[in-house]
């Protein structure tokens, strides 16, 4: 019954007949693009309504059972009920989260790109621990992650990363990770092995790929050039000059991208992180025009730092917005990061920690 209250189960039916009855039209698939749109939004819906419905039944019926046991008490299945509904009420709590990302593309996918600041090679190798760890969560929890860009640094790790987190809800779950974040630890690349704090700045945007979004790129607002790929990929991405760079001149935002075979994909690739970047500039004016207009003061980037990582002189994963902490910081780098993810989301959505 609680799953019931807290989905719109009757309003996400509707939509789906809606879209059912859409693509009846004899004209529905002459547009391409709004068909598959529509047609991969039915299957995400479809998908919700299969789980909560699931979840209501199971509920029910622990309830049933419940009010049986109450007329004639029985302890092994009191104790299979009471481990039935633990079980449950995890997987409520699960699905709880999924409310919260009520914003306009927390449904996309992401793309993220990370970049290595202040702190030399050990920034750049914190960019690199970086990487891993995202992309270890978001495999673990079956997005398909493709690497867009890389560039190695000169000693170790890497200078920037770009890769998409493909799935429902990458964007939503990851957007709150943009920003700062700083490692604290012993340097491996110190010959005195010092103390260094190091930083890498994450950007998360969601992965507006074919969606009907009016962001217009003019031919001569970008500057176009080609150059031999860096990076790993075998003889023919580093024989040719397959990969390519992209100047957006009026924001100065600059996109590059290697990882394809050839020249042609890598340009796409490229245009559809340009895209979705020059998309998230554009949210981002939105928010601070409006915190402008209600007197609150926003800082024009992401320079401060949200996260904390101390590896010496001890070990703890600290969020500077929410308090989150946690003491088990191999786990952390390992990709389980769900812990501040969550508490990030029910920050933003202003309940209780």
């Amino acid at each position: 019954m609680t799953s019931r209250r807290i989905f719109d189960l009757p309003g996400k039916k509707r939509e789906i007949e809606a879209i059912e009855q859409e693509s009846l039209a004899p004209d529905f698939y002459g547009d391409r693009a709004h068909a598959q749109r529509q047609m991969r939004q039915m299957s995400r819906l479809r998908d919700e309504v299969t789980t909560w419905e699931g979840l209501a039944t199971r509920l029910d019926d622990l309830d049933e059972l419940a009010q049986m046991l109450a007329d004639e008490p029985d302890e092994r299945l009191s104790a299979e009920i009471s481990q039935e509904v633990a079980v449950a009420e995890a997987e409520l709590a699960k699905r709880r989260l999924t409310l919260l990302l009520n914003g306009e593309h927390d449904t996309k996918s992401a793309i993220i790109s990370i970049h290595a600041g202040n702190g030399g090679t050990d920034a750049q190798d914190w960019t690199a621990i970086m990487q891993r760890m995202y992309m270890r969560w978001a495999e673990s929890h079956g997005y398909k992650v493709e690497l867009l860009d890389e560039t190695e640094g000169e000693e170790a790790g890497i200078k920037s990363v770009t890769f998409s987190v493909d799935g429902p809800y990458g964007y939503g779950y990851l957007r709150g990770e943009a920003g700062a974040h700083r490692l604290i630890r012993l340097s491996p690349f110190d010959a005195a092995h010092r103390r260094q704090t190091s930083f890498a700045k994450v950007e998360v945007m969601p992965d507006i790929g074919d969606e009907p979004i009016e962001i217009i790129v003019r031919p001569d607002d970008i500057e176009t050039d080609t150059y031999r790929s860096t990076g790993k990929g075998g003889q023919h991405l580093n024989k040719t000059d397959s990969a390519v760079r992209i100047r957006h001149i009026p924001t100065g935002i600059v996109v590059t991208c290697q990882n394809e075979r050839s020249q042609i994909q890598n340009r796409e690739t490229a245009m559809r992180v340009l895209k979705s970047r020059l998309y998230e500039l554009e949210i981002e004016e939105r928010e601070r025009e409006a915190a402008r207009l209600k007197g609150v003061h926003v800082e024009a980037d992401f320079g401060n730092q949200i996260r904390t990582v101390t590896l010496h002189p001890y070990t703890m994963v600290k969020d500077h917005r929410t308090g989150a902490e946690q003491g088990d910081t191999a786990s952390y780098l390992n990709g389980e990061i769900d812990h501040f993810i969550e508490a990030e989301l029910t920050a933003r959505a202003g309940q209780p920690i």
